[in-house]
C-alpha cells in the first residue's frame, strides 16, 4: 500500500519524458489509481461482511501483485493507466480492511498504537519508494520507472505470505455466529481465558443491546404511524391536548427511555446470558445478514448513533485529504521543480521529505495512547495550517526574489494567458520560465528551449559574460524551466515541517478513529463509506492539483494557501465535534455515540441499558483518572456545557449499581 502510493512521485518525471505526458495525462495517471481505490473501497464493505477481514487482505495482496506486473510491462499511456487502476483496486480494499482487522484484534490499551503502526508502515513504504526512485533514476535514467513500478510486486508477496498464518477477526466470527472460533482466537491473543470470555460477552451484549434499541425504535415508528392514521380518521380531527396539568400525557422522552432501556434485573440477565452462552447459535441481531446492501445502507443512515459517527468519520477523512497531503505524496518531485530545483535534485528531495511524514507518524505511535486521539488531531492541524501558509509564502518569495525581467521579446513570452488571480504579466525570471517555450537570459525573456534561445542575438551582451563577447551558446547564461531561487531552502523547510506536522496527528489518527467509532453491526459498511470518502477527496486533490497550481489558475502559492484555509476550518470544526476515545473498548465507544452529548471523551456508560461497561460500580466519573485535568484540547466545549445534569444522574445511577 505505502510503496504503491509513494512510488509515483519519483517515477512521474521519467515517465513524463518517456511518454511525453501532458499535465492532464499526468493527472489521469495519478488519479486513475485513486478512482479505482475509491470504487474498491465502496464495495469493500460488502466484501468484508461476506468474506471476512483476513480473506479481503489476501485478495488485496494478490491484486497488488497483478497490478505491479502490468505496470512493469506498460508500453503506452493506456496500458499504464490500466496497471494503475488494478493497483488502485488493491489499495482501496487494503486501506479499508487492515485498520478494521487491527482494531478488532487488539486489546483497548494497544489498539490506537497498533492501528497507528499500520499507518507508520504505510508512510515508511512511501519513503522507501522515494529512495528506490532516486537510485533507479540514477542507474537507468530512461527506463528506471519500469523497475520503480514493477518492484511493487515484492511487498505484495510479503503481505500475502504474512497474512496466511493469521486468524480471522473474532468480532467478525461472532457476527457470523461462530462464537467458539471467536473464543479460541481471543484465548490465543489475550492474557487469560477469563479476559477472552469477558470480551466475547461484551461483544455479544453490545450486539443484543443494539438489536433491542433498533427494534424499539422501529416499534415506536410503527406505533406513531398507526396513531397518526387513527387521528386523521376521526371526524373532528386529532384531539386537542388537555389543559389540566394533571391530565397531561407523560413526557414522550421518558416513555422512550423506559421502553428502550431494560431494567437492572433485565440487564443482569442479558449479561449472564451473553457471557455464559457460548454455543454457535446466532444472536438476535444477526438477522441483518439476510438484508440486502441497500437495506443495510438505509438502516445505517436511519440509526442516529451510527449516523453521528459516520458524519464525524467522513468529515475527518475530508479534512485529511483537502489539507493537501497527497499533492505532496504524488507530486513532491513536481513541486520541487516548481520551486526551481533541477530534476535529479527534485527526485531525491521528494524521497527524503517523505521521511518526515514517517517520523511524524512514528512519533504518534508513542503518543496516541498517552496523549489521546483528539489532542493529536488538533495540534497536528494547527501546525499543518502554519506550515501550509509558510509553504505558500516560500513559493511567492521564489517568484518576487527571482531576477526581474527588463525586456520581453516575442508575443508568446509577454504574459500568462487567462491568469485568474494575478496580472499574468512577465515581471520576473520565475514568470518567464513558467511560460512554455520561453527562457531567461540577462534580464530578457525570449523564446527558446532547453538547448538555448532560438536566436542568440536576443540575449544582451551582459548575459554573455562581457560587452565584447561573441554570441556563443556555450557562453550564454541561459535559464530554462528553473531560475535561481533564494527561497529554495525555505520551501524545503516548510515542506518537511508540513509532512512532520501532518504525520504526528492527521496522518494516522483519522484511520485510527474511524476504525473505532462504528458499531459492529454496521462497522464494515460504515468504514467502507469513510474510506470511500477519503479516496474521493484524494481523487479530487490528485486530479486538480496541477491545474489549480498552474500560473493560469491559483498559482502554486495560491493552491497551498487554499489548503491551509481548509486545515484551519477543519481545526475549528473538530475542536467542537471530536470526542476522545483513548482507553475505551470498541463496545464502550459504540455506547458513547448513543449519547446526545457524546464529545466529552469520558468513560461513558451504555446509553441504552444503563449498564456500566467500565465495571467500576463503586466509582463516579469524578474519580476516573481519565477525567482529571482535562483542558480545551481534551474535551469539546459543547460536551462540557450540555451534560452537567445528565452526568449527575449517571453518577447517581452508577453509585447505586
Amino acid at each position: 500500500f505505502g510503496y504503491d502510493t509513494g512510488v509515483i512521485s519519483g517515477a512521474m518525471l521519467p515517465m513524463k519524458r518517456a511518454f511525453d505526458l501532458t499535465p492532464e495525462e499526468q493527472e489521469v495517471v495519478v488519479s486513475s489509481t485513486v478512482l479505482a481505490a475509491f470504487l474498491s473501497s465502496l464495495v469493500g464493505g460488502t466484501l468484508n461482511q461476506a468474506w471476512g477481514r483476513k480473506t479481503c487482505c489476501l485478495v488485496s495482496a494478490a491484486i497488488f501483485f497483478l497490478g505491479s506486473l502490468l505496470l512493469w510491462c506498460a508500453w503506452d499511456v493506456p496500458s499504464l493507466v490500466v496497471g494503475r487502476v488494478v493497483v488502485g483496486a488493491g489499495i482501496g480494499l487494503a486501506s479499508l480492511t487492515t485498520p478494521i482487522y487491527i482494531a478488532e484484534m487488539a486489546v483497548p490499551h494497544w489498539r490506537g498504537t497498533l492501528v497507528t503502526v499500520n499507518t507508520f508502515l504505510v508512510t515508511f513504504g512511501q519513503f522507501f519508494a522515494g529512495m528506490v526512485d532516486g537510485i533507479l533514476d540514477q542507474i537507468w535514467p530512461q527506463s528506471g520507472w519500469r523497475y520503480m513500478l514493477g518492484l511493487g510486486a515484492l511487498p505484495a508477496v510479503i503481505m500475502y505470505v504474512g497474512f496466511l498464518p493469521l486468524p480471522e477477526s473474532p468480532r467478525w466470527l461472532v457476527l457470523r455466529g461462530r462464537n467458539e472460533e471467536a473464543l479460541q482466537v481471543l484465548q490465543r491473543y489475550r492474557m487469560t481465558d477469563d479476559d477472552a470470555e469477558e470480551e466475547i460477552g461484551e461483544i455479544r451484549q453490545s450486539m443484543q443491546t443494539e438489536q433491542q434499541r433498533a427494534t424499539t425504535e422501529q416499534q415506536q415508528q410503527q406505533q406513531q404511524q398507526r396513531t397518526d392514521v387513527e387521528q386523521q380518521a376521526l371526524p373532528d380531527g386529532p384531539p386537542k391536548p388537555p389543559t389540566d396539568p394533571l391530565q397531561q400525557q407523560p413526557d414522550s422522552s421518558d416513555t422512550t427511555a423506559s421502553s428502550a432501556s431494560p431494567t437492572m434485573d433485565e440487564t443482569d440477565l442479558i449479561e449472564d446470558a451473553t457471557i455464559t452462552s457460548m454455543d454457535d447459535e446466532p444472536i438476535p441481531n444477526q438477522q441483518h445478514e439476510e438484508e440486502t446492501t441497500l437495506q443495510r445502507i438505509f438502516g445505517m443512515l436511519n440509526d442516529k448513533p451510527t449516523r453521528r459517527a459516520l458524519v464525524l468519520g467522513c468529515g475527518l477523512m475530508l479534512v485529511q485529504q483537502f489539507s493537501g497531503i497527497n499533492t505532496v505524496m504524488y507530486y513532491a518531485a513536481s513541486i520541487y521543480e516548481m520551486s526551481q530545483f533541477d530534476e535529479t535534485t527534485a527526485v531525491w528531495l521528494s524521497g527524503f521529505t517523505a521521511l518526515a511524514l514517517a517520523l511524524g507518524v512514528g512519533g504518534s505511535i508513542y503518543l496516541v495512547d498517552r496523549t489521546g486521539r483528539r489532542r493529536l488531531v488538533l495540534l497536528s492541524l494547527a501546525a499543518v495550517t502554519v506550515s501550509l501558509f509558510g509553504l505558500g509564502l516560500s513559493f511567492y518569495l521564489a517568484r518576487v526574489w527571482s531576477e526581474p525581467v527588463v525586456k520581453v521579446i516575442g508575443d508568446d513570452c509577454q504574459a500568462q494567458p487567462g491568469a485568474m488571480v494575478w496580472s499574468g504579466e512577465t515581471e520576473y525570471c520565475y514568470d518567464c520560465t513558467q511560460l512554455p517555450g520561453c527562457g531567461f537570459c540577462g534580464g530578457h525573456c525570449v523564446a527558446g528551449d532547453e538547448n538555448g534561445p532560438f536566436d542568440l542575438n536576443l540575449c544582451p551582451p551582459a548575459g554573455l559574460g562581457g560587452a565584447d563577447a561573441e554570441h556563443d551558446k556555450n557562453q550564454i547564461k541561459w535559464v530554462y524551466k528553473a531560475c535561481a531561487n533564494p527561497a529554495g531552502d525555505l520551501s524545503v523547510f516548510f515542506m518537511v515541517a508540513y509532512l512532520f506536522a501532518f504525520g504526528i496527528g492527521m496522518g494516522g489518527m483519522p484511520w485510527t478513529i474511524t476504525s473505532e467509532i462504528y458499531p459492529l453491526r454496521y462497522r464494515s459498511l460504515a468504514v467502507s463509506c469513510s474510506t470511500a470518502t477519503n479516496w474521493i477527496g484524494n481523487l479530487v486533490v490528485a486530479a486538480t492539483f496541477l491545474s489549480i497550481s498552474s500560473p493560469q489558475v491559483l498559482t502554486a502559492y495560491g493552491a497551498f494557501w487554499l489548503y491551509a484555509l481548509v486545515a484551519l476550518a477543519g481545526y475549528v470544526w473538530l475542536y467542537f465535534c471530536l470526542p476522545e476515545t483513548k482507553g475505551l473498548s470498541l463496545e464502550e465507544i459504540e455506547a458513547l455515540f448513543a449519547h446526545d452529548h457524546h464529545g466529552s471523551g469520558q468513560r461513558h456508560k451504555n446509553a441504552y441499558s444503563g449498564y456500566n461497561f467500565v465495571g467500576e460500580s463503586d466509582t463516579s466519573y469524578e474519580n476516573d483518572d481519565d477525567s482529571d485535568g482535562r483542558d480545551e484540547l481534551s474535551m469539546p466545549p459543547f460536551a462540557a456545557m450540555g451534560s452537567s445534569g445528565d452526568e449527575e444522574d449517571d453518577i447517581n445511577l452508577e453509585t447505586k449499581q
